[in-house]
């Protein structure tokens, strides 16, 4: 018998003949557990591995790791920073508590400083010291006493000993000043 060519029909090779076939499922599924069947026969026929005793086995080595030294200075440089910024934190608030101190102190000197102005304004009687200075003897200035000083011309000055430093005596002493300054802020 001549045999006919397949022809693929709803995704299926069917050779010749178109009948449906119930058991097609089933066999699929017959064939499925013969196979892990002799699967597992073929993994229960291997030998189990011999393991050796503790102190037969070679340690295993770890391997070392190793670290780049740009990530070691990062690290590093991102402690310091953290250093650096806590201790700011703790000047920041040091600071702030003097300044709430300092305050505090303001007030009641500015409370002080009222209380004084109101008792020297009390004692001060322009009747009173006219008295005083009469019965001392004392008198206003006569004409003859009065003298005025003319400063109608132009202000000038003169500054000596300053045109002998030399330029390099200056140098010096204004990086002293700057160091000294500098050394100041940081007390």
């Amino acid at each position: 018998m001549a045999r006919r060519p397949a022809r693929q029909v709803n995704q299926r090779y069917v050779s010749g003949n178109l009948a449906y076939d119930y058991d097609v499922l089933e066999r699929e599924r017959r064939r499925e557990e013969r196979r892990q069947q002799e699967e597992r026969r073929a993994r229960e026929r291997r030998p189990a591995p011999r393991r050796r005793p503790p102190e037969q086995q070679k340690k295993k080595r770890r391997e070392r790791i190793r670290v780049s030294n740009a990530i070691v200075v990062g690290f590093a440089a991102a402690a310091v920073m953290i250093v650096a910024l806590l201790m700011g934190y703790a000047q920041l608030s040091v600071i702030s508590h003097d300044v709430v101190r300092e305050q505090k102190r303001l007030n009641a000197l500015e409370e002080e400083h009222v209380k004084l102005v109101a008792q020297y304004e009390r004692t001060f009687d322009l009747s009173a010291i006219k008295e005083a200075a009469e019965s001392s003897g004392m008198a206003k200035p006569s004409a003859s006493q009065i003298y005025y000083v003319d400063l109608s011309g132009p202000d000038s000055v003169v500054l000596y000993g300053g045109a002998a430093d030399s330029p390099l005596k200056r140098v010096f002493t204004a990086v002293g000043q700057n160091v000294w300054s500098f050394v100041e802020y940081f007390k």
